[in-house]
């Protein structure tokens, strides 16, 4: 009988695991379609000189990623300014988005209309508001600059000055966190209640049930949270196109806008991909690095 049991179970097991890949079948080509191919198809393009418009594959070997390290006069500053701008973007979306989740996580009048209002930036088109952004910024007419003069300070050059325009173009990305702070309004919702009531009973101080209940509570959203915004701050683009070009000089100049200019506007794919597969290894370190250290902060159910 015991033997009979052991079979089922084990056909049980086998016919489950079989339903599991024949359901990831769709995963796995998804993956290997849109992430996969197109990555192989940048290393292969990025030992190539492409020959401009007229696509004409001459095989260089590594000559392109030793030029990219070597000679080009953009690459080295273009990752300076990618990670400066990726480090005030990420820190100020982490502190804003929790912030105003934990606001909104109240109960306060109107909260409904809050919450859409906060999230709206983050689905509003990018040139309407990187267009709207222009006009705020502007040295002459913008808003900014005019209640800069009502108080007597003198006019700054928020994306004309090259000390500025970095941390102004990480500002719009603080205000178009609004993915974050939903992110944070559920995980905040999902913290236990009781963890904060017997807290409170025991006499602990707000600061203390946010230190010991509500950051622990959430640190595998706080992950989530920090991974997503710095994978897509360190691939910004388009505040450079739409703002900047890429200056002051080559203040603004990301790494992503470097590869738009030499792919798209100088027809040199080969050397584009170049710079976007080692643009693929910087983010795939800054990732792995993030995975590596998670074990030590990150708490989940369960964990002592």
């Amino acid at each position: 009988m015991a033997e009979k049991v052991k079979r089922y179970r084990t056909r049980v097991s086998a016919n489950e695991i079989r339903s599991a890949y024949i359901f990831l079948i769709p995963a796995f080509v998804g993956l290997t379609v849109l992430t996969y191919g197109p990555l192989i198809a940048v290393f292969f393009l990025s030992v190539f000189d492409t020959g401009g418009l007229v696509l004409r594959l001459t095989f260089v070997g590594f000559q392109n990623y030793i030029r990219l390290f070597t000679e080009d006069p953009y690459f080295k500053d273009s990752i300076r300014v990618t990670a400066y701008y990726s480090v005030i973007s990420v820190a100020g979306c982490m502190v804003y988005s929790l912030a105003v989740a934990m606001l909104l996580n109240r109960k306060v009048p109107a909260r409904g209309f809050f919450r859409a209002m906060f999230y709206l930036p983050y689905v509003l088109p990018a040139v309407a508001k990187y267009i709207g952004w222009a006009w705020l910024l502007d040295t002459n007419y913008g808003f900014f600059n005019y209640l800069l003069t009502l108080i007597g300070v003198n006019k700054i050059g928020f994306i004309a000055d090259s000390k500025m325009v970095v941390p102004s173009l990480a500002l719009i990305a603080v205000w178009n966190a609004g993915n974050l702070i939903v992110i944070y309004l559920a995980g905040l919702q999902n913290v236990p209640a009781v963890y904060h009531e017997a807290a409170q009973i025991d006499g602990a101080s707000v600061f203390q049930r946010f230190r010991h209940i509500t950051i622990p509570c959430m640190t595998p959203i706080i992950f989530y949270n920090l991974l997503m915004a710095l994978i897509i701050n360190l691939q910004v683009v388009t505040p450079a196109m739409a703002l900047t070009s890429g200056g002051p000089g080559n203040a603004s100049r990301f790494l992503t806008y470097i590869m738009y200019q030499y792919g798209f506007m100088q027809s040199k794919f080969g050397y584009a991909s170049a710079v976007s597969f080692v643009f693929f290894i910087i983010i795939a370190l800054f990732t792995g690095l993030l995975f590596g250290t998670s074990m030590k902060w990150v708490f989940y159910e369960g964990d002592r």
